[in-house]
């Protein structure tokens, strides 16, 4: 059995799907890896090296690989290189990138996505999302704080007592509560909004204030601990409530997603005009849209005295350690599915099966046939 190691072409993506130190635990398994993959991460070809991996270009490695380690999804022309009958483990947004399914699918390859393993006890060391989502949630507060002309704590000197800055978190997933704590330790004063009553023992815990909705919803929490679409009516009444705290902030973060949809639209235009001058907004939700109606995904702009970042992919501005934590994550998913050097990919077990995005040339993941049969654009 062999193990691949692609280089992201993705712009702007500088992880590696696994860093040398994890390589010892691939026991029995042959590895290579394309040429400087690892480098712009802070990993050289001679650590892996080190650790017995044969460093080949691009065309070896997916003739040689029965199975392909990546983070970004394939692009239609890295898909055209896999060999038939390869496996890929990756980050698979399949209604978002139906051409390389396809064109997976007609190459006999099994295709598993890291972004549908499910959120269970016994997946923690698998999920990729959480891991990566940690790194935003922290380096969204560092870019706001970077981005706002005022001191975050509260200082109290001789020449009178600044106040500390207004921190606004829309969203307490994994990133959520990252940047609630990352925002608290450097001393803001944090509120939280979530649609999930469930979110506001966490939000507490963290010392952060709870943003409670006065409007009865439908049940809050979908399965993986994502928020459920709600009603127009709960949509506009929610878009008020987070008007009144936006418009008394200083840093706005926003992480609120609905899988295989556009995020919601949470922060509204009305509510940027509303916003103190100087203030900042983080969207990390800008790879679905944006939460908020002035995102511009993959740009920093200045929308009536409003600073709104929308930067891509935060994770791989740290490179380094959320590829270590990546790293662990597909690494641990893989030897779930080989069993003595043999790949078995079991589909009665929901860990293997709730991934699977195409088996044996079959696409088997059920939105993205009915993407397919409806015609969808690609």
């Amino acid at each position: 059995m062999v193990v691949g190691i692609p280089k992201e072409i993705a712009t702007g993506e500088k992880r590696v799907s696994v860093v040398p130190g994890i390589i010892s635990r691939l026991k029995g398994i042959s590895v290579v890896m394309e040429r400087g993959a690892g480098e712009a991460a802070g990993f050289p070809d001679t650590a892996y090296v080190e650790q017995g991996v044969s460093i080949v270009d691009t065309s070896a490695l997916y003739e040689q690989s029965d199975i392909i380690l990546k983070i970004q999804t394939p692009t239609a022309t890295e898909a055209r290189l896999f060999k038939e009958g390869t496996t890929l483990i990756s980050f698979l947004y399949p209604l978002t990138n139906l051409e390389t399914i396809q064109i997976l699918a007609a190459r006999r390859v099994n295709a598993l996505a890291m972004n549908l393993i499910p959120r269970s006890s016994r997946a923690q060391s698998m999920d990729a999302l959480s891991s990566q989502a940690i790194i935003s949630g922290y380096k969204a507060v560092l870019l706001g704080a970077d981005s706002l002309p005022k001191l975050f704590p509260m200082l109290m000197t001789a020449a009178g007592t600044i106040p500390p800055a207004k921190v606004f978190v829309i969203g307490a997933g994994v990133a959520g509560l990252q940047a609630i704590a990352v925002a608290r330790r450097l001393g803001a004063m944090v509120e939280a909004y979530d649609v999930r009553p469930a979110a506001k023992e966490e939000i507490t815990s963290l010392g952060a204030t709870f943003v409670e909705l006065p409007i009865e919803s439908k049940e809050e929490q979908a399965a993986g601990g994502y928020a459920k679409i709600q009603s127009e009516e709960f949509y506009r009444k929610q878009q008020e409530l987070l008007t009144e705290h936006t418009q008394v902030s200083d840093i706005v973060i926003t992480t609120a997603l609905v899988p295989g949809r556009r995020a919601p639209i949470l922060v509204s235009e009305d509510a940027v005009k509303k916003m103190r001058l100087g203030s900042v907004i983080v969207d990390l939700a800008a790879e679905q849209g944006g939460n908020c109606i002035l995102t511009e995904p993959g740009k920093s702009v200045v929308k009536y005295g409003v600073t709104i970042h929308g930067l891509l992919n935060l994770p791989s501005t740290m490179a380094p350690q959320a590829s270590q934590l990546y790293s662990r994550n597909i690494t641990s998913f893989l030897l779930t599915i080989l069993k003595d050097g043999t790949l078995n990919i079991d589909r009665k077990d929901d860990l293997i099966r709730e991934p699977l995005v195409i088996f044996d040339g079959e696409i088997v993941h059920e939105p993205t046939k009915a993407a397919l049969s409806e015609g969808m654009p690609k």
